[in-house]
Formats: C-alpha cells, sequence, structure tokens
C-alpha cells in the first residue's frame, strides 16, 4: 500500500519528520493487521463490531483533549510517548460489515488504511486541514495508496510554493529507486489518444473526435521542478516522467526519448515491474521527499483540542 505523504495543500505530518513516518506507517500496518486477521480466525472479530462515525475510528476512544490537557508540564519523553499512543490508536479501528472471507477482509482493511492515509495526509498532533470529500472517492488517489508496495511515497497533486506563488503539480510517486512523474489520459475503453508537440491533443472515439490539452505541459512542468530541486540538494536519484491510459492506445508519432507512454499493450508489464520491487526504505528516497516537501505549500487551523489547551493554559497563568 504506497503512503499518501502530500495531498494537496494539506497539513502533513509526513513534512514534520519524514525520516520517521514512513517505517512507522508499515510497522503499524503490519501490527494491526495481525490482529485483525488473529481475531477474524478465531471468530472474535464480531464481537468488536460496532457503528462509529466515518472518521471516528481513527481516533482513540479517549478524547485527544483529555490526554494532552497537560502536556505543557510533561517531559519530552511523556510528549513522545502520547504521541505513539495516538497513532496506536488510530490503528486500532472496528468494522461496521462482518468480512465472509479473507479477501472481505483484505478489503475492508484496505479501505479503512486508505482513510487513515488521508487522515495522516491532512492532520498532525496540534493542526488540521479541511478535506475535500472528493478525495476519498478519487479512483486515482486510490490506484496509487492501494495498488503499490508500502515503500513507494505518493504525493498526489501536490502544490508547490515556488517564488511565492501556488504551483500545482502532477502525481509524483518516489520508490526506493526512481522518482516518477506520472498523468492519466484516460476516457473510454478501447479509445486512441493521439499526442503531438501542439497545445491540443486528440482522443478518437469510433468515428468521434474530442480535442484535450496536451497532458505534457503540465508533466513537463513536473519534471522541471523535481528535478531543479534535487539538483540543490544534491540528490541522485533518476527521475521520470509517464503517460498512463490503462485501458485503451496512445498514439505519439515523435514523442519525446525521456517519456515514457503506457497503455494497454504494454501496462501490464510496466505494472508488475514496479510492484515486483522488494527493495526496503533508502536514505535517498527519503532525502528526497524531504527535499520535495520542503518545497510544499499548507494550509491548514489549530486542532480544536490543542485550541482548549491553549486557552487552559492562560487561565491558569
Amino acid at each position: 500500500m504506497g503512503q499518501l505523504i502530500k495531498l494537496q495543500d494539506y497539513i502533513s505530518r509526513y513534512e514534520l519528520d519524514v525520516y520517521h513516518y514512513p517505517s512507522e506507517f508499515i510497522r503499524l500496518k503490519k501490527k494491526q493487521w495481525e490482529r485483525v486477521k488473529q481475531a477474524w480466525e478465531s471468530s472474535q472479530l464480531s464481537a468488536s463490531m460496532q457503528q462509529v462515525d466515518s472518521w471516528k475510528w481513527m481516533e482513540q476512544e479517549t478524547s485527544l483533549f483529555s490526554k494532552i490537557k497537560n502536556l505543557w508540564k510533561r517531559s519530552n519523553e511523556e510528549i513522545e510517548e502520547q504521541s505513539n499512543e495516538e497513532k496506536e490508536g488510530e490503528f486500532s479501528f472496528t468494522f461496521t460489515t462482518e468480512p465472509k472471507s479473507i479477501e472481505d477482509l483484505k478489503f475492508l482493511f484496505l479501505e479503512k488504511l486508505f482513510r487513515l492515509q488521508i487522515r495522516w495526509a491532512s492532520s498532525t498532533l496540534t493542526e488540521e486541514s479541511l478535506v475535500d470529500q472528493k478525495y476519498y472517492y478519487d479512483p486515482y488517489l486510490k490506484y496509487f495508496l492501494q495498488r503499490f508496495p508500502d515503500t513507494y511515497l505518493c504525493m498526489y497533486k501536490p502544490i508547490f510554493l515556488l517564488k511565492k506563488a501556488p504551483v500545482e503539480l502532477e502525481t509524483i510517486l518516489i520508490s526506493p529507486t526512481t522518482t516518477w512523474c506520472l498523468t492519466f489520459v484516460e476516457g473510454r475503453k478501447d479509445n486512441i489518444i493521439v499526442g503531438s508537440a501542439d497545445r491540443f491533443w486528440t482522443e478518437m472515439i469510433n468515428d468521434q473526435e474530442r480535442k484535450m490539452l496536451n497532458p505534457l505541459l503540465a508533466l513537463n512542468r513536473t519534471e522541471k521542478i523535481v528535478k531543479k530541486i534535487y539538483e540543490h540538494f544534491a540528490i541522485d536519484m533518476p527521475v521520470k516522467k509517464v503517460i498512463i491510459n490503462r485501458q485503451g492506445y496512445i498514439e505519439y508519432r515523435y514523442a519525446p526519448s525521456d517519456l515514457e507512454i503506457i497503455d494497454r499493450r504494454n501496462y501490464d508489464m510496466w505494472f508488475s515491474s514496479l510492484r515486483q520491487l522488494t527493495l526496503p526504505l533508502k536514505h535517498v528516497q527519503l532525502k528526497a521527499a524531504q527535499a520535495l516537501l520542503h518545497y510544499c505549500d499548507a494550509h491548514y487551523y489549530d486542532r480544536i483540542e490543542w485550541e482548549e489547551v491553549e486557552e487552559e493554559e492562560e487561565a491558569d497563568s
């Protein structure tokens, strides 16, 4: 399951410590899956099932406020322990429907983790961003998070702040060996996308034609920015740009040599090669992610629990 380290311009806890959270996510995911699987195999899963709010499963049963009420009076070790408790609690979730098979269990588990991923990519212990509900149903976001290994770090349509101006980029997928800049040009099944160096491309479906904006305009911008940041931080990692049409075809007679075109003729082979990468998280990969996150924009507000804590601290002083 790919890790969502940045979503648009939402605050992400990966921005706080990208060297810690990726491995922590893998550890907690594995631990919780073993718990859930064992409970299901011993027919004890249904006993813990209960109706919960759409996001309450991601939080501990005790309120965050009650746990951090006297946060500033604690030592650094106690603060770290509290943070770990919250992360453990976020992974301790229940199901509202009973899985009938191990495949059902895996599906429900991945759906819960998908929502948790968005939670981690839109909040920290003290801040939170307002998430557009469309991302909970975005098929491309689910594709990156549910179809790739845990060691792939995803920046989904991230907004960078460059020269004080926000710039939305295409999706960036950072594997242990390669940084992929990706975009989809998909429409109806068996369509043909005709590419060129012009501002507009053509989608052909039977005898009908439709104009579409050249996707390489945004993809080239993404690649250029990523490479420039890597050069600035002396990061030695290849950057590749890919255009994808999984159920149709892409015809581009004079395509740039540095562009990988993936359509239904070679998609399975390309996708399998990425999924079969079994390397662990790499230092250069995390360094690359940190460099990119450094230039990302973030809009957020203080979480209500922390506002209450601050008000109480001011009243006591």
